[in-house]
Parts: C-alpha cells; sequence; structure tokens
C-alpha cells in the first residue's frame, strides 16, 4: 500500500508541484439532469397527470403537452435501429434507455441545426440541475489545479465569458493559463478567467443515471449500473485546431513545459460549411503536436480518447494521431472501438461481448505494437490499468514497476473521491477516496495479470509490464462524467512527475 494516510498522499501531491502541462482542446459548460428513480425517468416524457407508468405504457400521447407529443411506437422502433445520430426527441429517449440498459457511457454528437423543432423546444424546456466546467480540458485543468502544479497551458478554440469564469484557479497561486499570440509571433499567458473572447458558449447535455428499474412498452427494465449518456455540441464554428498566429509560439511553449494532455477530436466533422475536411485538421493537429515536441524532444505526450460514434474519424483518430504521441488513455469500449476500426473485429466483439481483462490486454499490445506507443492506460469501473515496455535494466524496472502502481493508486483515489463527493475542491477531500474501498474483485484481477504476465502461452508479453490496480468502487456515485478523464490525467501527471524528479522511468 503506497498511501497509508492522508499525509502520504499530500506527499505525493508535492512531486507534482514542478510539473507543468499543456491541455487542448476541448471544454465546454456542462448541463447535468440526473435521473435517480423511475419518477424521473418517466417526466423525460413530460407526463402532465395520472399514473406515470400506467399511461406510459397505454397512450403516452394523451397526457402529453399539444406541443411537445411523443410518438412512443417511434420510440420503440427507434431502439430497435439503435440510432447513432440524434435529430428526433424518439430516437433520443430510445439511445437513452438503451444507453441505461447496457449500463455504459455513451457519447452522441448533437448538430443543431438537423434537430427537429419539436426537440429543441423540449430540450429547451427541460430542467437541468446544474452546470459545471465540462471537457476534458476543463475538467483536467481544474482537478490540476488542486494538485497545485506549477503551470497549466489550457486551450480552447471556443473560450466565452461563461467558460473562462468556470476555471477555477485553487491552487496556492495562478496557475491556470490561456496562451495569447503576440504581434511578433510570440505565445504570452493570461489568467484563463481573464482571456475570454466573444465566443458562443458550448453547452454539452449530460443524463446520468443511477441503479434503478422502470417499466417501458409493458417491460421491466433494470439499470445495471450508474452511468451516462452525453449530448454533446458541436457548434459549427468550433474547429480543433491551434490558429496561425498562436501556432508560431508552440515550439517555444513546448520548450517550457514538461508534458501534454491532447483531446477532443471527436468534435472534428468530415464536412465544413467552408470547405475544409477532417483530413485538413487531424493534419494540423499532428502539426500541433510535432511543434510543440520540436525543441524539447522529452516531452511527453497523452492522448485522451472519447466515444466517437463515426468509425470513419474514430480510425483517423489513431492513424494520424497515435503516431506522434507517447501515451494513450482508453476505455474498455474505445479499445474495442479502435480495434474495429483497424481491422480487429473478432477481438472487438469478444471484449465488448465479454469484457475480459485478458482480451483488453491483447488489444492494448496490438495497438502498441501498430503504433510505437510508449504506454497505455485502460480505465474500467472495475480496474485501471498500466500496459508499456519494460526498463532493460531489471533493478531500475522493478522500481518503474513500483512507481507505476503507485500512479495507478493515486489515480483510483482522485476517482473514488470524484464520484463520491461531485467534484474535488481540495486535497484534504482525497481522505474520501483514500478511505473507500477496492470492489470486490480486486484479488481476482491482481491474480489474473499475474498469470498473465507469467505465462508461457504463444502471445507473450516478456517486453511489457502489465500493471493494474483495483477501482476504489462508489455505490450510487453522485457523478461519473470525467472520472476517465481524472483518472488518466492522475495517472499521467503522476507517471511524468517520475521520470522528472527521478529520471529512472
Amino acid at each position: 500500500m503506497p498511501f497509508k494516510n492522508l499525509n502520504d498522499v499530500k506527499k505525493h501531491c508535492e512531486n507534482l508541484e514542478n510539473i507543468s502541462i499543456f491541455l487542448g482542446y476541448n471544454a465546454n459548460v456542462d448541463a447535468l439532469k440526473y435521473i435517480s428513480n423511475e419518477k424521473e425517468f418517466y417526466e423525460l416524457f413530460e407526463l402532465l397527470n395520472g399514473d406515470c407508468k400506467k399511461n406510459l405504457n397505454k397512450n403516452l400521447n394523451e397526457n402529453l403537452n399539444e406541443n411537445l407529443k411523443i410518438d412512443i411506437n417511434k420510440v420503440i422502433e427507434n431502439m430497435e435501429i439503435y440510432p447513432r445520430e440524434i435529430k428526433t426527441v424518439e430516437e433520443f429517449l430510445a439511445r437513452l434507455i438503451l444507453a441505461m440498459k447496457s449500463g455504459k457511457p455513451v457519447e452522441i454528437p448533437l448538430i443543431s441545426a438537423d434537430l427537429s423543432p419539436k426537440f429543441k423546444k423540449w430540450l429547451e424546456n427541460l430542467k437541468f440541475n446544474e452546470e459545471r466546467i465540462g471537457g476534458q480540458v476543463g475538467i483536467i485543468a481544474n482537478l490540476l489545479s488542486i494538485l497545485n502544479l506549477d503551470k497549466i497551458v489550457a486551450y480552447t478554440p471556443l473560450l466565452s465569458q461563461k467558460q473562462s469564469e468556470m476555471f477555477e484557479n485553487k491552487g496556492s497561486h495562478t496557475n491556470i493559463y490561456y496562451p495569447v499570440s503576440t504581434n511578433e509571433g510570440d505565445i504570452v499567458l493570461k489568467n484563463i478567467n481573464k482571456a475570454h473572447k466573444n465566443d458562443e458558449t458550448k453547452i454539452n447535455r449530460i443524463f446520468e443515471y443511477k441503479e434503478f428499474s422502470f417499466e417501458f412498452d409493458n417491460k421491466k427494465i433494470e439499470v445495471p449500473r450508474a452511468n451516462r449518456l452525453i449530448l454533446a455540441s458541436r457548434p459549427e464554428n468550433l474547429r480543433i485546431n491551434i490558429p496561425d498566429e498562436t501556432k508560431t509560439g508552440l515550439s517555444e511553449l513546448g520548450k517550457n513545459i514538461d508534458c501534454a494532455i491532447v483531446s477532443g477530436y471527436q468534435s472534428i466533422k468530415e464536412q465544413y460549411s467552408d470547405g475544409k475536411t477532417d483530413e485538413y485538421y487531424f493534419k494540423r493537429a499532428v502539426e500541433d503536436i510535432n511543434l510543440l515536441k520540436s525543441k524539447n524532444p522529452n516531452l511527453k505526450v497523452h492522448l485522451e480518447f472519447a466515444s466517437v460514434q463515426n468509425p470513419k474519424l474514430r480510425k483517423q483518430i489513431v492513424e494520424y494521431l497515435y503516431s506522434v504521441v507517447d501515451c494513450a488513455g482508453l476505455d474498455e469500449t474505445e479499445i474495442a472501438n479502435i480495434l474495429n476500426s483497424v481491422g480487429y473485429s473478432e477481438l472487438s466483439e469478444k471484449i465488448l461481448k465479454n469484457s475480459k481483462i485478458e482480451d483488453v490486454i491483447e488489444g492494448s499490445k496490438i495497438v502498441l505494437e501498430n503504433y510505437n506507443l510508449e504506454m497505455i492506460q485502460i480505465h474500467t469501473i472495475y480496474y485501471i490499468m498500466f500496459i508499456c515496455k519494460k526498463i532493460e535494466d531489471k533493478a531500475k524496472n522493478d522500481i518503474k514497476i513500483a512507481q507505476l502502481k503507485k500512479s495507478l493508486e493515486f489515480a483510483t483515489i482522485l476517482a473514488s473521491t470524484k464520484a463520491k463527493n461531485g467534484l474535488i475542491t481540495s486535497i484534504e477531500d482525497l481522505k474520501m477516496g483514500l478511505e473507500t474501498p477496492y470492489n470486490q474483485y480486486g484479488d481476482l484481477l491482481r491474480n489474473l495479470v499475474y498469470k498473465i504476465n507469467e505465462s508461457t502461452s504463444e502471445i507473450t508479453y516478456n517486453d511489457y509490464n502489465i500493471v493494474l490496480v483495483p477501482s476504489r468502487l462508489v455505490n450510487n456515485p453522485k457523478s461519473t462524467v470525467g472520472l476517465g478523464d481524472t483518472i488518466s490525467s492522475g495517472a499521467f501527471v503522476s507517471y511524468v512527475a517520475d521520470l522528472k524528479n527521478n529520471n529512472i522511468l
């Protein structure tokens, strides 16, 4: 146990205080709707009176506001179709029910121009429970500020006043900055709270659900675990890239940071109104990363994946970007989707169907070798795992394993604190996470990884360290949004701090 008490956690946080990081590209406002029981689920259908359950199964339209009538038969039909794009309220409700049945996280792009008038009206009338910073850049920047990193350079193409004010400089000093270009082509760093532009506010609508059961179409549906569905807005003027006037200063910026986390590529569209395409923005993304690393070969870049509905875009993220980053963070569904995109459909199906750790490790090894990555980090509801290349020096390799485990342990503490509390407000909050027990499968998972490491089968892992830590499982978490980002950023920054402070990894 690397962390026996809160003081041990605080000492570990001190190791992070000389780390500087660049974050790009997505930040937004998250509007959260909590669904904790069947009554709150039925309220999404805007029933006006009577027995919700009875009316839902009988004739929904009789009990609805005339302007918001929902065709229950179309909801049922769409559940069979499994809509990947959402344009109507019936498609949304069908996909929400499917997500709740699976208990898995789902993110779906929402293009305002494509929505039906009824769906737009329905969204306007829906009352959300709270608003807070969202997107990987927003979530990670606020977390790392609390952990008191030296400097956090957070870039997002859209930065409205509302968004900029949601970044919270909570460290011992102002440490979240926005890169601003000068007339000379240099970059100056400005307190992000004062760097807002006249941009629109990007709002993602998030439906967080807990474990419960409900009736729909005269069937009982069980929600196996807490999770969420995200309707991710895609404004027309959102472009995932750094503009030319700022791009010229990236190489100098890279000299003065230790690492970077890039994300948000799921927002890239195949075609834009000005004629530019997805290929144009992926090429620019590669340029950004290469410029950041051009004067600092030791700079480590981590790519945080996300749910990507479009198989073509999913493949492009991997093909363009995995060759220029060092580390990747994914959940088990995301690694399965990547494998499917690059020609391993059978293994992908096995992971999606059975979630066996052996298959996840095999898939991770394929991705590591195909794209020459240094490390993959997998986070699931039951475990967090690093799969990375060994160091030849045995003494250093043994230390590496111990420190990788410590980084993962730190990440589980961060995640369980966020799940239990909804957010992390100070390092003192981490006591909650530290006191949260591991899930019931912890010993089984550790033994599985031990056997895989020692295996003499045809699929060997002699050149890799596979390090697993069970998750600290919070029953009925207050929030699940951002848990993957919290895990990945905490583990990655801890890993980079070991690189910098000990020079042994």
